[in-house]
């Protein structure tokens, strides 16, 4: 179990971890994850894969909020993984610099079967309109596997 660390900690450990092997190719990958229930809290994880070599996480969870349903809800869960992978985009742009910057990703808890496949176009664009690459099941690991855990 790890120790609660503030963004700015987040951040020098990012920068820490690709600092290290600067030679290597990293992917930040954010995804949210919640229970299906009324009274929903938001666990969004942040990934830094170190391509063929392994990664480390973070993660964070919101404070308890009513959703009505299941669009609230993954919408909500849109939201909150573009809202963290902006403030983490900015700030590791700063201390990292454009030439350590790599292609971002969100992972989102929506795929072709199942009940959230009517909302993956809505959640894709609005991923996309934030310049970041959208991703569905079964690929969004970093939703429904890395966020999951901690759900």
């Amino acid at each position: 179990m790890g120790s609660e660390l503030g963004l700015e900690e987040v951040v020098e450990a990012i920068s820490d971890f690709v600092k290290s092997k600067p030679q290597r190719r990293y992917k930040i990958i954010v995804g949210t994850d919640s229970a299906a229930r009324s009274d929903v809290q938001f666990v969004t994880a942040v990934t830094i894969w170190r391509i063929g070599n392994g990664g480390i996480y973070f993660w964070t969870r919101s404070e308890k909020t009513i959703c009505h349903d299941l669009r609230e809800r993954i919408y909500k869960e849109t939201i909150h993984s573009i809202t963290l992978a902006q403030e983490l985009r900015g700030r590791l742009k700063a201390k990292l610099g454009d030439e350590f910057f790599w292609d971002d990703q969100i992972h989102i808890d929506v795929g072709e079967n199942g009940p959230t496949r009517e909302f993956i176009d809505g959640v894709v664009g609005m991923v996309r309109g934030y310049g970041f690459d959208a991703v569905i099941k079964p690929y969004s690991f970093g939703a429904s596997i890395v966020a999951d855990r901690h759900t």
